[in-house]
């Protein structure tokens, strides 16, 4: 089934895109997952080539166009490729919007020229070691002392946490209010108090900088609140639909790539003298899995276009985010099995993909949590 959503210019770009990554990425990507980080200098390279920052003004250095479908087009080719390490779809999808739709002007000129040219990389911490999917449940916090705000508190699992530059950090900043009384501050990196701790080991996505931050009394200057104090979980909620989405494309393309490669496979693969392919409990599976993969991609297509026009609901992001993960997890599982001994080698793509795939159904709000979300939309 053809894809409708995209024009001649997203062909274009994606073209580039799959130009950067062959030529910056896939030579260095093997290394980068032994280090366990990504050489700072791909995000400069990668601002440089106007893969950072699509939709901020151009008077930035951004790209000038609010179109989510550019953003879909860095996810999947990174998905596709197995590239796991780039955390450009949290810099692009995630932390842009709190930067373009909640900054003062004065923080735009700080902040959003180094956000595009990759000179700030950024990250965002909500997630606590006690809290997990519970943001309601977040400790760290923040008082105000003067003009200032003294932050104090932990956050782990943060994406791009030991590169990250500029950081907006989730505080509770009145304790009496609630669901009112978070706050967002942002972080720079040379703040007194500010530190970071291991770069946490993960079964999968090795390349990418997953980390613990810590906040022993950061002085934080009132001018780096970001949006109005208070309403910090309205600005999380307001935001988080995009970011599920982001996990959707990413599950709906790996899948595809994870499909393309084991059906060449099975078509390579001989047993009993024959191709594996030409089994029936292959081609069942095979078809089963091409299904589920086509029902993923077009339902990820319409919410991409939902997002585009402003009508993107809650429920429906978090309809996008557990189904297309959990049918990512499934497939690579079920791709694995067909692949034989060899899908437990981990040269074998499948392998890889098997693992970075896993933490897919957590991040972004479990698929519990997604279901609940879903239910309390239908009134029960």
């Amino acid at each position: 089934m053809d894809r409708t959503i995209f024009e001649p210019e997203h062909d274009l770009f994606r073209e580039s895109y799959q130009s950067f990554l062959a030529q910056h990425v896939a030579p260095f990507h093997d290394q980068w997952e032994d280090d366990a980080i990504v050489d700072r200098e791909l995000w400069k390279e990668a601002g440089k080539q106007g893969f950072l920052g699509m939709a901020v003004e151009e008077s930035f250095g951004g790209g000038g166009v609010k179109d989510f479908r550019y953003n879909a087009v860095v996810a999947e080719e990174q998905a596709r490729s197995g590239f796991s390490g780039l955390g450009f779809p949290l810099h692009n999808d995630v932390v842009q919007p709190y930067l373009t739709e909640l900054a003062t002007e004065e923080q735009k000129q700080r902040w959003l020229p180094g956000f595009c040219s990759g000179e700030l990389i950024t990250a965002i911490a909500m997630t606590e070691p006690g809290t997990g999917s519970d943001l309601q449940g977040i400790r760290t916090s923040a008082k105000r002392e003067g003009t200032d705000w003294i932050l104090n508190g932990s956050k782990t699992f943060i994406t791009n946490g030991i590169n990250a530059d500029l950081v907006i950090v989730v505080a509770r900043t009145n304790p009496e209010a609630g669901a009112q009384g978070f706050s967002l501050l942002v972080v720079e990196r040379d703040m007194p108090g500010f530190s970071r701790g291991r770069n946490l080991d993960k079964i999968g996505m090795k390349a990418q900088d997953t980390a613990e931050l810590h906040f022993d009394n950061v002085r934080v200057p009132a001018e780096n609140l970001l949006g109005t104090e208070g309403l910090g979980f309205v600005h999380l909620m307001t935001n988080l639909p995009q970011e599920r989405l982001s996990i959707a494309v990413v599950a709906a393309a790996a899948m595809e790539g994870v499909l393309e490669t084991t059906l060449q496979y099975c078509k390579d693969r001989k047993a009993f003298g024959k191709p594996i392919g030409s089994f029936q409990n292959s081609r069942f599976t095979l078809a089963e899995l091409a299904t589920e993969t086509a029902v993923t991609r077009n339902f990820v297509d319409r919410c991409i276009m939902e997002l585009n026009a402003g009508k993107l609901t809650v429920a429906d992001a978090a309809m996008a985010k557990w189904w297309s993960t959990e049918k990512q997890v499934g497939l690579i599982d079920r791709c694995l099995q067909l692949h034989g001994g060899y899908g437990y080698m981990r040269e074998y793509p499948v392998a890889k993909a098997y693992m970075d795939s896993r933490v897919q159904t957590i991040y972004g709000g479990t698929t519990e949590i997604m279901k609940e979300i879903i239910g309390r939309s239908m009134g029960v």
